[in-house]
């Protein structure tokens, strides 16, 4: 039998996406000097996945899961869960979990019966904001609302975890993010009993966040300066904690997720693989993609596996911007040549993308991503660069993301054999 090798996954966050007038027709990918992953592609095994199937939309929790071998349709309960676990809060059972932006309101938000009136949401990322969340979180954590508990903490940018805690609570609830600028808040629904309290909840948990950020010094200051408030609260993704098998136990291998988001470090905590600090890394264009490769190199001294995640491609798809995209193509190439260069020489790469975010949608879509595995033991078949296209007809044809960790194990030499 051969001996066995270490593997790691690249993935670049939202890297597909689909021609764009302003680059001639090519995806920011192929416009892209990437020439480290061009030569992992030229040296490799190639393909294009559709992380969760054909045509699907894949949120980047359910693409995670998937291409952790981990089914979605079985084991997903919603995504408050995972971001909330993965900034360090406890979650304990019963809880009922939101991931949460810091966005802008304009106009003076009401609930009246059961709808939001009177303001309209300007900015759902509040200009993207950098600093003061820690302040925001504060100012709204802890409130009860009957006899809930209402936890908040601030994550990367933005982004944000609410925990409902208290009594006879259910998870089925709407989102109060309607996912679209210029329109009200959507008040939350239920599809139970205990979701429609849960419901009610957050929607006096959303108007309080109002009535206590819009005159929030950070905010007064942010005003001041010319930039978006972030003034109100926009949950989304609720769920409850899900029941995982971790890592080491479906695998017999051990695993660590060297990533920038919550939402992914929180899919590792509870997948018990081990998530670093990665100082430096940011989930924004400022990113260092060499701390998070020295991260990676680190963890395989200890490890058999990593799981990398470079959240900046995404940033540009959803943004509409097709050099800032380009810009985040060329740190996924920068980071890759790190890992290559100083990580062991048996190591088995794989560089894919958790889901296209294409420049002229703005958000996910279910069209394919290019995949590429460089190692010792894998079969090159003639693909000359990583891109959508360039990748197609490789020897990887079109596979799924759950087929990613079968056929990585199988060349890592760990897989158990299935039959006689």
């Amino acid at each position: 039998m051969a001996d066995r090798t270490k593997a790691v996954i690249l993935i670049g966050d939202g890297l597909g996406d689909r021609p764009v007038a302003e680059l001639d027709g090519r995806t920011p990918l192929e416009a892209a000097d990437t020439p480290t992953l061009d030569s992992i592609a030229a040296d490799g095994e190639c393909g294009q996945m559709d992380p969760i199937g054909p045509g699907v939309r894949a949120g980047s929790d359910t693409a995670h899961l998937a291409i952790l071998g981990y089914d979605p349709y079985r084991v997903y309960t919603g995504r408050g869960p995972f971001e909330a676990l993965g900034i360090g809060m406890e979650v304990e059972h019963g809880d009922v979990c939101f991931r949460c932006n810091f966005a802008t309101l304009e106009g003076e938000l009401k609930l009246e019966g059961e709808e939001f009136s009177g303001a309209k949401i300007a900015d759902r990322r509040a200009g993207r904001i950098a600093s003061g969340t820690a302040e925001l979180a504060a100012a709204v954590n802890g409130m009860v609302i009957e006899d809930v508990t209402c936890l908040v903490k601030e994550s990367v940018e933005h982004r944000a975890a609410l925990i409902l805690r208290g009594p006879g609570l259910g998870p089925k609830v709407s989102d109060v993010d309607p996912h679209e600028e210029g329109v009200a808040p959507h008040a939350a629904r239920g599809e139970d009993e205990p979701s429609a309290k849960a419901a009610r909840i957050l929607n006096q948990f959303v108007l309080r966040s109002w009535e206590k950020l819009k005159d929030h010094p950070v905010n007064r200051e942010r005003e001041q300066e010319g930039k978006p408030p972030a003034n109100v609260v926009m949950p989304r993704g609720a769920g409850l904690a899900p029941h995982l098998t971790p890592f080491a136990e479906k695998y017999g291998i051990a695993g660590a997720c060297v990533v920038e988001t919550g939402l992914i470090a929180g899919i590792g905590r509870y997948l018990a693989m081990t998530v670093p600090e990665v100082p430096g890394a940011t989930g924004g264009m400022d990113t260092d993609e060499l701390a998070l490769a020295r991260k990676i190199v680190e963890m395989l001294e200890g490890h058999d596996f990593v799981l990398c995640n470079l959240k900046a491609p995404d940033l540009g798809g959803h943004d509409g911007k097709a050099q800032q995209k380009m810009a985040a193509a060329q740190k996924l190439d920068a980071l890759a040549r790190y890992v290559l260069d100083h990580a062991p020489g048996d190591l088995h790469l794989a560089v894919t993308a958790d889901h296209s975010t294409p420049i002229s949608f703005g958000d996910h879509t279910g069209d394919t991503v290019p995949l590429a595995i460089h190692g010792p033991n894998v079969r090159p078949d003639g693909v000359q660069a990583f891109s959508e296209r360039a990748v197609v007809g490789g020897g990887l044809v079109r596979v799924r993301g759950r087929d990613l960790m079968p056929i990585l194990t199988n060349l890592m030499g760990v897989q158990e054999k299935f039959g006689a």
